[in-house]
């Protein structure tokens, strides 16, 4: 699913106006039925105090519409309209009006107004500010915002938090609404996938409005949101009469004395994840143990007893996968050096691999394009400097990606992809995957697909949902705190089939 900008948004809008012959007040009308409809099948008349807070654009012309709505059903109401600026649109004031001709009343508050009280058990609806918010609320709006916040009343926003912009963080923390749920128009925005962003709403649901599938469709965006839709037709089924060498020889490479765990973790998920074959290298400490753990999988050594110091690979790998628990030992760096110079094919590098390139730049460019790349924030921030916002982070994300010709995986509770410029932003996964080898897990899984013949791209977004996908499932039955990353690799197999599974509805309807 795309994520539109928000000046695309107002192209769509713009499309469908001109496509379908009709007034924008009329598109307005469209989106704030969904908004009732919406609001309505849940409350089904129940008698609760509603306070709506309109904005004097467009997105409060959407919370006037919602107020009429309301009102004709014979909700209990109260509209105020948050008077910013003497600027109204048009269709604000063309809904002001109308609302007015039912006989509400809206209440103005503006500088210097004192606010209406709110109850823990009314619901607010919040139609402040739109998708265009380009300046900081004024401090008097940024106080309603606050007040609004300490209610702890249910707050449902219109498309957007109030006081959120859609290309920046906000200007100031405090006067941003914190959304119990908020309902978007057509498409998610991609605040709220970003830490500094999505912390201001809890949930968040798409209404279609009808905009212009056609424009939709052909418009080429910065980001996609991606989930089973998506992930699906990636998925390269097996064929009868193939074998193990079908699905390529992985090799990881990794672990140090106290640190071989991380590779018993990564070469667990390469195998179930399906590479035909695994092979791990690690120091001679890891010998005894990876045999034991994990005897599907070959193992290889060095000469040293607690951690690499030459990498010697005697056949050709399909793919692989190093640095889980490498550590910085200077040897380690020089095989790691040496390595990289002789490498032709795309691999995945994690971890202490991705320290070793931060504090050695020049490594950078012996990394062999369309390699995978999987940082977590502290390990990107080493390799693309320090950020001033989460949009800048992503900037510097894809200049860096770009420039090596890499797949850049940032790790987080939606980890976002990027490659040839564009962000794939990911939507499974769960807190309890802030757990110790969760990343080893990851690379294996990547790892894995990248030796089946899956796309160096396709690979981070489908392993990168597949291990979140793992995740869901163990938390269901261990909840967040017992989750651990042993229990991710053993949830890989459930999460394929999860892919396939026909909702109940759907099988219901099959019989």
């Amino acid at each position: 699913m795309k994520i539109f900008s928000a000046q695309q948004i107002y192209q769509a809008d713009k499309s469908t106006i001109q496509k379908e012959q009709i007034t924008s007040d009329a598109l307005m009308e469209r989106a704030a039925t969904q908004l009732f409809e919406w609001l309505h099948s849940r409350l089904r008349g129940t008698q609760v105090n509603i306070q709506l807070f309109c904005g004097i654009g467009n997105n409060g012309g959407d919370g006037l519409v919602l107020a009429r709505k309301l009102h004709e059903h014979e909700y209990s109401i109260k509209v105020y309209v948050v008077n910013y600026s003497e600027k109204r649109s048009e269709d604000f004031l063309l809904n002001l009006e109308r609302l007015k001709d039912v006989k509400v009343w809206p209440d103005f508050i503006k500088s210097g107004s004192s606010f209406p009280k709110i109850s823990p058990n009314d619901i607010i609806v919040d139609a402040i500010f739109g998708i265009g918010l380009n300046r900081a609320p004024d401090d008097w709006v940024g106080n309603l915002i606050q007040h609004i916040n300490s209610s702890r009343a249910f707050t449902l926003s219109v498309d957007v938090p109030s006081g959120l912009p859609m290309n920046r963080g906000p200007w100031n923390k405090e006067y941003v609404i914190r959304a119990s749920y908020v309902l978007s128009f057509q498409v998610p925005k991609l605040v709220f996938f970003l830490p500094e962003t999505g912390v201001y709403l809890n949930q968040w649901e798409i209404l279609d409005i009808g905009l212009d599938q056609d424009f939709l469709n052909k418009t080429e965006t910065d980001f996609e949101l991606i989930g089973r839709p998506e992930i699906v037709p990636m998925y390269r089924p097996r064929l009868k009469f193939s074998h193990k060498g079908t699905y390529g020889h992985s090799v990881i490479i990794g672990g140090s004395y106290g640190k071989i765990g991380a590779v018993q973790l990564a070469t667990n998920a390469c195998l179930s994840v399906g590479s035909g074959l695994v092979t791990a290298f690690v120091p001679k400490c890891g010998y005894d143990s990876l045999q034991t753990a994990v005897p599907e999988v070959m193992v290889l050594t060095g000469s040293r007893e607690k951690n690499i110091t030459e990498i010697d690979i005697p056949f050709e790998p399909t793919v692989v996968g190093i640095g889980m628990g490498m550590g910085l030992d200077d040897d380690t760096v020089s095989a790691f050096v040496s390595f990289l110079k002789k490498s032709t094919k795309p691999m995945v590098i994690d971890a202490d691999g991705l320290n070793i390139l931060s504090q050695n730049p020049e490594m950078l460019n012996d990394v062999p394009e369309l390699s995978i790349l999987t940082p977590h924030p502290k390990e990107l921030e080493r390799l693309i400097g320090h950020w001033d916002s989460d949009f800048d982070k992503l900037q510097k994300a894809k200049v860096f990606a770009s420039k090596y010709n890499i797949v850049l995986v940032i790790k987080g509770a939606h980890t976002i992809t990027i490659f040839n410029n564009k962000g794939y932003v990911n939507t499974t996964g769960n807190p309890g995957m802030a757990t110790a080898g969760s990343g080893d897990v990851l690379t294996g899984m990547i790892t894995g697909l990248l030796s089946q013949g899956y796309r160096s791209v396709e690979a981070a977004i489908f392993g990168v949902f597949l291990h979140g996908l793992a995740g869901d499932l163990e938390v269901s039955s261990k909840g967040y705190e017992a989750l651990k990353a042993s229990g991710l690799v053993e949830n890989i197999g459930s999460a394929y089939s999860e892919l396939f599974r026909q909702p109940e509805m759907e099988q219901k309807d099959n019989v």
